[in-house]
């Protein structure tokens, strides 16, 4: 209990640093006292100073987490309890980090923040301060990253198939083809970024359109070996050859269209020569043998990636008889990361196919 007490000191002496430099960095704010207040007080901090000759202060209350299901949990009673303790004072919510979705959820209630990475927006009378940082401390990184992980991916990607529907934990494990702790794990945060909620009927994703978002800021192409092969087919023989040969690996071996290959089925948008495939090692053998590939250091007009994660094989789609792609959602996040020409071709697919109810 004494070294979580001194946490929360260091942190909410960090803060009222952190507030107080903020105010004295606007010269014609005169910074009075900037100070912790008592235990048991309605807030952590309390900032006094003038503007032009008249009294004004910040009340302000100190978090140790700034996910937005817990920052909006606190604004409301916030923003009470600074009308209650002085007309004059605002209300001011200030943590370690506070993503753009919990910024916001602070200027939808009139509240200024701070973070301690740099994020700030003090808005009264005269004076508007707001600061943005792209910064994200690692660990808030290594958390967001850690949800689009592969196993939690499998999750994510039977919860985008359809976001409108609920999902029993039990229901979205057999699915996923996970564990009943880690999809527990995956919903815990999913709530606190209130990208989905939980009804009676379940689990269901509020904000898919934001998931997918951060998903495509933080993705990482699948681990696994990637492949470079030419091959002398071309237009239509390769293309009957190819789906010849996934229409025969359509259960074990498996093997599907990826990236702009998949989009062009899809979602077309520009033809590009060169063909994309994932493919386990099994399916590999087969490929090569039905497309005749052989290894190429330069020309290669097929790519072929080997995952680790065979968990986005469960999330296949068959637009046309024979033709079997990477999901939507998977090819997107493919294309995303796939240069100038694959980010538009991404955000074609994205209107076609993946543009949801508000």
């Amino acid at each position: 209990m004494l070294k979580a007490n001194v946490e929360v000191n260091d942190l909410e002496t960090g803060a009222a640093e952190a507030i107080g430099g903020l105010l004295r960095s606007v010269p014609f704010i005169h910074v009075k006292k900037v100070e912790l207040t008592p235990p048991n007080s309605s807030f952590d901090i309390l900032a006094e100073f003038s503007v032009d000759g008249n009294r004004r202060l910040l009340a302000c209350e100190v978090k140790s987490v700034g996910q937005p299901r817990h920052v909006r949990a606190a604004l409301f009673q916030l923003r009470k309890a600074a009308e209650k303790f002085d007309p004059l004072a605002m209300p001011i919510f200030i943590a370690p980090y506070l993503s753009q979705e919990a910024q916001a959820l602070c200027r939808e209630f009139d509240v200024g923040y701070l973070d301690l990475v740099g994020n700030a927006r003090i808005a009264f009378d005269t004076v508007f301060i707001e600061r943005q940082v792209d910064t994200k401390p690692p660990a808030v990184q290594r958390n967001l990253k850690s949800i689009f992980k592969p196993k939690s991916a499998q999750v994510l990607r039977v919860l985008l198939r359809d976001p409108d529907r609920a999902w029993r934990v039990a229901d979205l494990a057999e699915v996923s083809v996970v564990s009943l702790g880690h999809v527990s794990n995956v919903r815990s945060e999913l709530v606190d970024r209130e990208w989905a909620e939980i009804t009676d009927e379940g689990l269901r994703l509020s904000q898919p359109d934001a998931l997918l978002d951060a998903w495509r800021d933080a993705y990482e192409p699948p681990a696994g070996e990637r492949m470079s092969f030419y091959t002398t087919l071309h237009g239509q023989s390769l293309e009957v050859s190819a789906r010849g040969a996934l229409s025969a690996l359509r259960d074990t071996p498996k093997a599907v269209f990826a990236s702009f290959s998949a989009a062009h089925w899809l979602a077309p948008y520009g033809r590009v020569p060169t063909q994309y495939f994932y493919t386990d090692s099994a399916g590999l053998v087969a490929l090569r043998d039905a497309l005749r590939l052989s290894p190429a250091a330069s020309g290669a007009n097929v790519m072929v990636t080997v995952p680790k994660d065979h968990g986005l094989f469960n999330d296949t789609t068959e637009p046309a008889p024979g033709v079997f792609c990477t999901s939507p959602v998977q090819t997107y996040l493919d294309l995303a990361v796939a240069g100038e020409r694959g980010a538009e071709a991404a955000e074609h697919l994205r209107q076609e196919l993946l543009s949801w109810r508000k």
